[in-house]
């Protein structure tokens, strides 16, 4: 294969020699004609608004599952054991991130189009998931299905974005994964509403977030756009896993999120546990993703001034130790304040991945496939986490245990993290 950083000129021999003209090809090395990204501008904030549209359907929805948790032990899953329910949800939030490696290299080849046939598969599936019954169905639609959809919407939203935003990008990025907060507001108290307050049922209360979600997924369609020329030349994956940085980031993120979704799927059920009403305890899980909306453009912004790898580590080391806390909050009062503490350090995690990510990269058309990678090995914790959590309540029928391996593994996760600077140029000390 022909690099595509050479130009190739036809030189004749000179006069005196041979007459017969002799072709050759003359390497001249150039550097790619990258413009630098505009940090702002009408294009580059409809692309954040595109993202956060996609983030708040799609990880909005995923980051409900405390809700379907608790509603399918007591309903169509009543006779299946907590952890075998929370496969439902691991499933698909492991597939979420697990197709990034697909989905990036897509999105730096091909450009932000596969978004599109991704928003008809995902709705689709909430739909089929309105007409589901049984344990094998839900996993199908809710796990596989929504799951993969999922994947191929979140991460070219976040790779374009990386494109027009560089001075700012860990705000943008902030900004646009904000949305799973706001839906993550939504969509447990539209749940609950609508099953509790109304006679629609189960089918038609999915079927109206499905209707919700429709509209948006649209417009980002419409609006996320590359700003680059996709890549042509073959990427080759070995050498990404040569840079230590890289490594570091996708070793502390698997411990992180190992331990971070404990709360996201439990913590409707310990509420139940402590005598909080069903009604309320969804409740919580609203108010988590509310408090997480502050914790991702926040420590956003303050990590374009302080350095992406220092918020990444500090969110997972504050994450872990408010996880480890859980076991103590026994009043409703209590809940309410641990699930805001537990938002905002979770919050910097999800958001900082992403620009942390983009870091271990000098060229921007790379980022897609780097986050891909990273976050598709990083998932695979994801896919353990919430089963191994549940396995535990199912064996000892108390949630210390839970809290216990969550918080560790979050902590571990954050102090690899803030070692992974040693990795780069500037060192412990750099603003990176």
């Amino acid at each position: 294969m022909i690099p595509e950083n050479l130009e190739y000129q036809e030189l004749s021999e000179r006069e005196g020699q041979n007459s017969d003209a002799t072709i050759f090809i003359k390497e001249t090395e150039t550097s790619p004609n990258i413009d630098e990204a505009p940090d702002g501008g009408l294009r580059a904030w409809l692309v954040a608004a595109g993202g956060f549209c996609i983030w708040f359907s799609g990880l909005g929805f995923a980051n409900s599952f405390g809700v379907f948790q608790e509603y399918f032990m007591t309903h169509q899953l009543r006779g299946k054991s907590p952890a075998n329910i929370a496969w439902i949800g691991s499933l698909s939030a492991f597939l979420q991130l697990a197709i990034a490696v697909i989905a990036g290299p897509l999105f730096d080849r091909h450009g932000a189009w596969i978004i599109r046939p991704a928003a008809i598969l995902f709705v689709f599936g909430v739909m089929m998931l309105s007409l589901c019954s049984e344990y094998w169905q839900f996993m199908l639609t809710q796990g596989v299905l929504i799951g993969t959809s999922m994947g191929f919407l979140m991460f070219p939203c976040i790779a374009a974005l990386s494109q027009y935003f560089d001075k700012k990008r860990a705000a943008a990025m902030g900004v646009a994964v904000s949305g799973s907060s706001v839906g993550g507001i939504v969509f447990p108290i539209a749940f609950s509403k609508l099953l509790n307050e109304s006679s629609l049922g189960f089918g038609w209360t999915v079927r109206v977030m499905g209707f919700v979600m429709l509209p948006l997924l649209i417009f980002s369609c419409v609006a996320i756009t590359a700003r680059l020329p996709p890549r042509t030349t073959t990427f080759f994956i070995g050498l990404a896993f040569k840079e230590l940085t890289f490594v570091l980031m996708i070793v502390s993120l698997f411990f992180m999120f190992l331990g971070m979704w404990t709360p996201l799927f439990f913590i409707p059920t310990y509420a139940v546990s402590r005598g909080v009403d069903a009604a309320l305890a969804s409740y919580l899980l609203a108010i988590v993703n509310g408090a997480s909306t502050f914790g991702r453009i926040i420590p956003g912004i303050l990590a374009d001034r302080y350095g992406k790898l220092n918020m990444f580590g500090l969110g997972g080391i504050m994450t872990g130790v408010v996880i480890l806390c859980m076991n103590k909050a026994e009043t409703t009062a209590a809940l309410v304040v641990y699930s805001i503490a537990f938002g905002f350090t979770s919050g910097t995690i999800v958001s900082g991945a992403a620009a942390a990510f983009s870091v271990c990269t000098k060229d921007p058309r790379d980022v897609g496939t780097y986050m891909g990678m990273g976050m598709a090995i990083a998932s695979l914790a994801v896919l353990i986490g919430p089963p191994v959590n549940g396995a535990l309540v199912a064996k000892y029928g108390e949630f210390l245990e839970l809290t216990i391996f969550s918080g560790v593994m979050c902590l571990v996760g954050g102090f690899i993290a803030i070692a992974s600077k040693a990795a780069t140029p500037e060192g412990l000390m750099g603003n990176r």
